[in-house]
């Protein structure tokens, strides 16, 4: 006996998943929203930033001094304090972070997985003008104790500043890298192993490289991260713009510059207070572009399993 026209039709109408849809496109467009709604927010004081100060200036001056008289408008210390610093992070993170997403993926037993993950991404809650009080008064103490050779960091350095925002930011790299290991799927790892190939062998050699795309995914976000890092060089690298490669001195960053002029006491509309939003869109400008350059990564690399 055949089923009747009506057999297949759902009984009710399912009201939660369209509640669900519509909650999932709300969230969508409100971080779209927020973008554009920041685009808005920078452009026009800094276009009329630039109808008073040539962009080539901006771009390849040396000397910046927006607040004092005569003013120079040269970023270019600032941009070199925030890629000094936020390199030092790197050196510090990338490593550790990719040696614990292995550990936790290829190693560690799942009990020991479920007690140390949460241990690691705790360091990622705790507030990052803990982190700058701790660079400032135990890192660069220490450093200064045990330096061996020359001139010992100064009380503002960016070492101290770039160490400590790389410890904050190894929860970001390892829990993302982790993620990433973990999805390989374990028949790839089971013919790994058939062929003779070791555990530290299958994860360098078979592992690694089938979750690269979500590897490089996890370390642009720690750069992101990093570069959009306010309190920590603020309180640790010093206020002091410095067209310097030497991480022992002080340094003045992008966003620390943004945060010192933003609470300070410049007249709205003034050439000084659209020096904010300029520095503000070149930060925006580079950190698109970076996201751009991963995204392109990221396809490149990226590997599809059925």
């Amino acid at each position: 006996m055949s089923p009747g026209p009506g057999f297949l039709k759902r009984s009710r109408p399912r009201y939660g998943e369209g509640a669900i849809k519509v909650l999932l496109v709300a969230a969508a467009l409100v971080s779209m929203l927020t973008t554009v709604g920041i685009v808005i927010a920078l452009i026009p004081p800094a276009v009329d930033f630039f109808r008073e100060v040539g962009f080539g200036e901006f771009i390849t001056g040396t000397d910046w001094s927006p607040l004092f008289s005569p003013p120079h408008f040269g970023v270019l210390p600032l941009v070199t304090g925030t890629l000094m610093v936020t390199l030092i992070a790197l050196v510090v993170a990338v490593p550790l972070g990719l040696g614990a997403a292995v550990y936790l993926s290829e190693y560690a037993h799942r009990r020991v997985r479920a007690f140390f993950k949460p241990m690691l991404e705790v360091l990622a809650g705790i507030p990052t003008v803990v982190y700058g009080f701790f660079a400032l008064t135990a890192i660069t103490p220490l450093l200064q104790d045990i330096w061996p050779v020359g001139d010992p960091p100064q009380v503002f350095n960016a070492l101290s500043a770039g160490f400590v925002m790389g410890v904050m930011i190894i929860p970001t790299v390892a829990s993302l890298a982790e993620d990433s290991m973990n999805a390989v799927p374990n028949d790839l790892r089971d013919g790994a192993y058939a062929l003779g190939s070791s555990r530290m062998q299958v994860a360098t050699r078979v592992v690694f490289p089938a979750a690269l795309s979500g590897i490089v995914a996890a370390i642009v976000l720690g750069i992101s991260r990093a570069i959009g890092e306010t309190m920590i060089v603020a309180i640790a690298a010093g206020g002091r713009p410095n067209l310097s490669f030497n991480p022992l001195e002080g340094m003045q960053t992008m966003t620390a510059f943004i945060a010192a002029a933003g609470i300070g006491d410049l007249p709205t509309g003034s050439i000084g207070y659209r020096t904010i939003f300029a520095v503000g869109l070149l930060l925006f400008v580079m950190t698109l572009v970076m996201n751009l350059v991963s995204i392109r990564l990221v396809r490149k690399y990226r590997e599809v399993y059925e």
